[in-house]
């Protein structure tokens, strides 16, 4: 299909991260589903490639293109597995905080190693008692002199092991409610900042994720990111790109499915001939077929929107909703055509199976969207 966002340049980027994906993960990413993690040496090789946040300004040394070319690498990433998750996360929802909220200062010292895969980035809202509900976040920083002191746990965090450079949502006016909330800049080595365990997920296996804990955190001032008290409003601005990041994913996920489904039915036999000849097999993958081609082209416009820098918020929340929902429906419906054979790791589908739901409740849950969406239509 045609993609009216994207150039021949694009698509020459596309077949370099395609070839450099085949022969450095693709190859290992069964191991690092064991190892539950992926090694910072490929974080540092995609940043060698120019894989890293490549709509970064110039000066930074980021190669200042458009958003298609994060389109590109999402896809990309999401073809080899959807553990890859953290590094969309960091290119495309994480670093664009620093680069729309920082002061030069800031992004000096932090961008040009966001780049390079030197420095791994995450973001900090959700907490134990606190999901969706950002309003009610319970981290509190509190000024003593030239630094914040930051108490308070998060948990579910993406890159939560690697992170290097975490942005911290918290109150830094418990009275406030949503307008006392900050967005503060943890690094790595600050007193009073540990990590509790990285979590054992049902899926997403080799993505890292954990629990950050702050105890006395010891933050200076000047890691203070953007205006204090704006972060409810940061976070809000934010979201709409996060969510469309998520909706991209989730479609490549099910499109992934459907390829591999119609692969197997093809060479499965049962009865004597192929399952692919039976009808429920051909009803099966025609139903899938149109959702996700609908699916398609409702993404393709929201990207060329978003390039355009339109107000997308409503529809951007359908999408998220919608195509996550879709892409479960995919999974269960691949998984009961492989049989038996899809209930087996070795199969990718098994994999693809506990990977999907996930992305219903991350970046805002389906029913939060659903939220949004009524809301927006003045009810």
């Amino acid at each position: 299909m045609v993609k009216t966002y994207l150039s021949e340049e694009h698509n020459i980027f596309r077949t370099s991260i395609r070839k450099f994906l085949t022969k450095e993960a693709l190859p290992y990413f069964e191991q690092w589903e064991e190892e539950r993690i992926i090694p910072r040496e490929f974080w540092e090789k995609m940043g060698e490639q120019g894989f890293l946040c490549p709509w970064v300004a110039e000066k930074y040394g980021g190669l200042g293109v458009d958003f298609g070319y994060s389109v590109i690498i999402n896809e990309e990433l999401e073809r080899i597995g959807s553990s890859m998750v953290g590094i969309g996360l960091h290119n495309d929802i994480v670093v664009p905080y620093i680069s729309s909220y920082g002061t030069d200062e800031q992004k000096e010292r932090w961008l040009p190693k966001c780049i390079s895969g030197e420095i791994i980035s995450a973001i900090a809202m959700t907490e134990p008692g606190t999901g969706s509900d950002l309003a009610n976040i319970k981290t509190i920083a509190k000024i003593d002199g030239e630094y914040f002191i930051l108490n308070g746990e998060k948990t579910f965090i993406t890159n939560g092991i690697h992170s290097d450079l975490i942005i911290v949502a918290c109150k830094t006016d418990p009275s406030a409610g949503y307008k006392g909330i900050s967005l503060i800049v943890v690094e790595r080595e600050t007193p009073g900042f540990s990590r509790g365990k990285k979590l054992n997920k049902v899926g997403l296996h080799a993505q890292d994720t954990a629990e950050l804990i702050f105890q006395d955190a010891r933050v200076p001032i000047s890691n203070l990111l953007g205006e204090e008290g704006k972060g409810f409003y940061y976070l809000m601005e934010k979201l709409q790109q996060e969510r469309l990041v998520v909706a991209i994913s989730a479609l490549v996920a099910a499109e992934e499915m459907l390829q591999l489904t119609i692969d197997y039915i093809k060479n499965r036999k049962a009865f004597g001939k192929t399952i692919s000849t039976f009808q429920n097999s051909q009803f099966k993958i025609a139903e899938m077929a149109t959702e996700i081609q609908i699916g398609r082209t409702f993404i393709d416009e929201l990207i060329a929107e978003h390039m355009k820098s339109q107000n997308i918020v409503t529809k951007v929340s359908m999408a998220k909703y919608w195509i996550t929902e879709m892409a479960k429906r995919v999974a269960a419906a691949s998984m009961q055509l492989h049989g038996g054979y899809g209930y087996m790791e070795e199969y990718p589908i098994a994999r693809r199976y506990r990977d999907i739901p996930v992305m219903s409740i991350y970046a805002g849950t389906n029913e939060i969207m659903k939220t949004i969406i009524a809301k927006n239509l003045g009810i």
